[in-house]
């Protein structure tokens, strides 16, 4: 499989990293252009290319958004019409200014890369733990108290895939349910962050509250 990556910075690099090692070709890109990831691409070899972002979008058959959520309207539409589009984003405000939607909590950031991209299967992944634990905490299928990751999405399909290459990657997978409630990983909730097993992470999104709530 091919893994396209739009954006290169902490996630963006550690999932590609964990790519590789499981098998899987990268193509890897970010704003500033395929020369400045020269270094990145060196260290991962020969399953991975630099590329554009469109150029990345078009070959992936499964592509990781890892930007910052204030440049979501930057992603390639058209090229990643039908396919599985994983979003790592969070928003922060003093970063991304304040975006509407999100700040009265009538939509999450999920759902705003879903309307970006009405033709992809979006999911989000990988969007509440620290980018070293990527590639430091995975473990086999049936270790004890694995770490788990949340997904969100709307359609079972691409989850069951995501499910299955999180697993590649050392995981288990705890099913938030449709794309609306991706919120309860967002910041500042109890699981975003502190490394949770299936059962911990079940608890922490059923304990999660709104910010309208806090």
């Amino acid at each position: 499989m091919t893994i396209g990556l739009i954006g290169a910075g902490h996630i963006g690099s550690q999932v590609a990293r964990l790519a590789v090692a499981n098998g899987h070709d990268v193509v890897i890109s970010n704003s500033r252009g395929p020369a400045t990831l020269s270094g990145l691409v060196a260290e991962l070899g020969p399953k991975a290319r630099a590329a554009t972002p469109e150029e990345a979008a078009k070959a992936g058959d499964i592509v990781v958004v890892t930007i910052p959520l204030k440049n979501y309207r930057s992603v390639p539409v058209a090229s990643l019409a039908g396919k599985i589009v994983i979003d790592t984003n969070n928003y922060y405000p003093q970063r991304d200014g304040h975006i509407k939607e999100l700040d009265d909590e009538s939509t999450t950031v999920s759902e705003l890369l879903q309307a970006h991209l009405p033709a992809a299967n979006v999911i989000k992944a990988f969007n509440h733990i620290q980018a070293a634990a990527l590639t430091t905490d995975g473990q086999p299928a049936g270790t004890p108290n694995r770490r788990a990751l949340v997904i969100a999405g709307d359609d079972a399909q691409t989850k069951a895939t995501v499910t299955r290459l999180l697993d590649e990657f050392g995981f288990d997978t705890v099913d938030a349910g449709p794309l609306k409630e991706g919120w309860r990983i967002q910041r500042d909730t109890p699981g975003y962050g502190p490394r949770r097993t299936a059962d911990e992470l079940r608890k922490d999104l059923a304990a999660a509250k709104r910010y309208s709530e806090i």
